[in-house]
């Protein structure tokens, strides 16, 4: 069995690795999980606009993903978090940007999808939070320095 081998993703991934103890992906062998990711940058701001929030959290989980040597098209399962737009429905602009991206980012893939309405998030003003599974195929071994930290090297 492979080693485990953590990353930070470079700006935000590094704080948090520092600050809360955790990292933003695992890789084993060629399977990679993220943790959740926001719609945040690197200094912690959430857009004002819900379909710019969302489309910045695909941005990161696809920053993540890089850190450990994935991409979008090696995505096979993705878990999203959000808060309703009312009781009983998570919310058009929710749904239509969420699957604009899977559109735009994987192509034909469509991997599956879990999406959970949620009263709160990690951090304030945050409204949607993904996280994904990968299996990489034909990718070679993750790159540090320019794409990604070693969380190993952090700590």
């Amino acid at each position: 069995m492979s080693k485990p081998e953590f990353f930070a993703t470079p700006g935000y991934g590094e704080t948090q690795l520092a600050n809360m103890h955790y990292s933003q992906a695992v890789r084993i062998g060629d399977r990679v999980e993220t943790s959740g990711q926001g719609g945040w940058d690197d200094d912690w701001n959430f857009p004002d606009s819900l379909e710019d929030e969302i489309v910045q959290a695909f941005e990161n989980v696809e920053r993540t993903l890089a850190t450990a040597g994935a991409t979008w098209r090696d995505v096979i399962a993705v878990n999203s978090y959000h808060i309703p737009d009312s009781a009983d429905f998570i919310g058009e602009v929710h749904n239509r940007v969420m699957v604009e991206q899977f559109r735009k980012r994987m192509g034909d893939r469509a991997p599956i999808w879990t999406e959970t309405g949620v009263p709160a998030l990690g951090a304030p003003k945050m409204r949607v939070e993904i996280r994904v599974t990968a299996i990489i195929a034909n990718h070679p071994e993750p790159v540090g320095g320019s794409t990604g930290v070693s969380a190993a090297g952090l700590v």
